[in-house]
């Protein structure tokens, strides 16, 4: 039985006010904010007018590092011995990294140990406590940031001192005080970065038998995603059973491995290798994604950014599914419990090094190599009265000895 459920059964209180999407929060931390989009909504963001502007001096920084890593504790050291000694600034840290044998046998941290304050994850709020991050590392230690706060997030200044660098867009050089100068000074433009309200509720009734409107339903932790929840069957051998409903109506059914829901940011990451389009971050929309589909026809589609999607294991299915949040926090997803994926009001506001678009095409080149390979030679002699079909012939007898394999077609 497909049902017609889930704003009878769960209520309309995700529902975005147009499809465009929710207007996101523009204020970020305590004391950062930009200028409010007038239409509010969720819209393609002009690159030249989103820039940082403080209200109050930064004075509190969250230094994020990739754990376990000996080439970042110098670049972790020299900025953190910065911001305090130079800056004079509370500086954060997380209390996993002082596990680090390699960091703490480090004598110039050692000294800067005692002027550290810690937070620990799924411990501390750090709504009011924090003016801005500073990541240092991979993408996966943005995406570390982005979890830590589930409501508002302060501006994002990433590093690159990781793996790919697709969303830590500085190099990190000698010169990074400079960088740092021009952040606190407010004179950077910022990228907003949607991310993924996400939660599974329980229904208590069994949907195949129970009429909708005598559904109950009982709400769980919600959890923001900055690239994309994954649905899959996990280690079971049976192909995913999921349906798909969207704005409460049933769409269709994922047969295959299973489906990722992903921001515009995450379709660079697990999105692609599944075969979806680039989206630039600035387009206000969700993306589908089937994994291995047992269909030649399930293309992954893009949705705008206010839609409400669910997503529940068929009753017909075989097995339960699995779900994961940027790679963490993987857990099942029971017969009888629904995943419900809306675009959050609270985007991460990430420090651009150019703008937001040239950033993007930069990334898309060198971390992911796109659309490179060697350029198309030229006809010999064009301009000079030679033809293509002759120089083309030219070119195949130089190269083969003679003209009569040749293909004058590219």
């Amino acid at each position: 039985m497909k049902l017609e459920m889930v704003d009878m059964c769960i209520g309309r209180g995700w529902r975005a006010r147009s499809l465009t999407g929710p207007s996101p929060v523009y204020n970020f931390g305590p004391k950062a904010r930009t200028m409010k989009n007038s239409a509010g909504l969720m819209s393609i963001q002009d690159p030249a007018s989103l820039r940082l502007t403080w209200y109050k001096t930064p004075f509190s920084v969250l230094v994020i590092k990739k754990i376990y890593d000996e080439d970042i504790i110098r670049p972790f050291v020299e900025i953190i011995s910065h911001l305090v000694k130079e800056r004079r600034m509370m500086v954060y840290v997380e209390e996993a990294i002082l596990k680090d044998v390699k960091l703490n046998s480090n004598e110039d941290f050692d000294r800067l140990k005692d002027k550290l304050y810690t937070v620990s994850e799924g411990q501390d709020d750090l709504t009011d406590k924090i003016d801005f991050i500073l990541c240092l590392g991979g993408d996966g230690t943005l995406l570390h940031a982005s979890s830590l706060f589930q409501t508002s997030v302060p501006p994002v200044l990433a590093f690159h001192l990781g793996s790919l660098g697709f969303l830590t867009i500085f190099e990190y050089a000698e010169n990074f005080k400079s960088v740092l100068t021009s952040v606190l000074e407010g004179n950077a433009k910022l990228s907003l970065r949607s991310r993924l309200k996400c939660a599974i509720t329980k229904v208590d009734s069994d949907l195949s038998r129970i009429p909708v409107k005598n559904l109950q339903a009982s709400h769980q932790k919600s959890m923001m995603v900055l690239n994309e929840v994954v649905i899959d069957r996990g280690p079971s051998p049976y192909l995913t059973n999921l349906d798909l409903y969207v704005e409460g109506r049933y769409v269709t059914s994922v047969q295959g491995d299973g489906l990722i829901i992903s921001t515009p940011t995450g379709s660079t990451a697990y999105a692609v290798s599944a075969g979806a389009s680039l989206v630039h971050p600035s387009v206000p929309a969700i993306m589908i994604t089937p994994i291995c589909p047992h269909s030649l026809s399930f293309r992954p589609i893009v949705l705008p950014a206010g839609v409400e999607i669910k997503v529940m294991v068929s009753p017909e299915a075989r097995s339960t599914a699995w779900v994961s949040y940027d790679g963490r926090n993987r857990h099942e997803l029971a017969h009888g419990e629904l995943l419900r994926v809306a675009t959050a009001i609270y985007p991460v506001p990430c420090i651009c090094r150019d703008d937001q678009i040239m950033d993007w095409f930069d990334c898309l080149g060198t971390c992911m190599h796109w659309n490179v390979r060697h350029r198309q030679k030229p006809f010999i002699g064009i301009g000079n009265g030679m033809t293509p079909s002759s120089s083309s012939n030219s070119l195949c007898s130089r190269n083969s000895g003679s003209d009569t394999n040749c293909d004058n077609s590219y």
